[in-house]
């Protein structure tokens, strides 16, 4: 099967697996995929993930999620840049997610990192998705 957006689908299956509290999802692999699980394994939001073969024997990531007194820890977790329309922001532009409270992931020349990390490196880049 063919994606056209895999962050796109990774996002929704993190959702629809928080929605029914599933305790992992699996994704597709890719090297952004995995640099977007950091981010959310460093800043808190999962538990981490790990890399996997299905039964073709094609690389999966299964994803552990996270949960807090039976309530998923992500309240809210959205796609901004997208195939047909690409969100960049520069460092003065910057989104601020529940005025400070969440967090958007950018990947900039630097790497992906979170929008604060971005604005204390003086960086700016797209705007990949959107999280609290």
């Amino acid at each position: 099967m063919s994606l056209s957006h895999p962050l796109s689908d990774m996002i929704t299956r993190i959702r629809n697996g928080q929605a029914r509290h599933k305790a992992s999802v699996y994704t597709a692999a890719s090297k952004l995929n995995k640099n977007v699980l950091d981010v959310l394994t460093n800043e808190g939001y999962i538990r981490g993930y790990a890399e996997e073969k299905d039964e073709k024997n094609h690389p999966v990531l299964r994803v552990d999620l996270k949960y807090s007194e039976g309530l998923p820890v992500i309240r809210e977790l959205k796609t901004v840049s997208k195939p047909g329309r690409r969100i960049y922001s520069s460092v003065k532009t910057m989104p601020r997610v529940h005025n400070g409270l969440g967090t958007s992931i950018v990947t900039t020349p630097k790497g992906v990192m979170t929008d604060a990390k971005a604005r204390s490196e003086n960086v700016g880049g797209e705007v990949l998705c959107q999280v609290f």
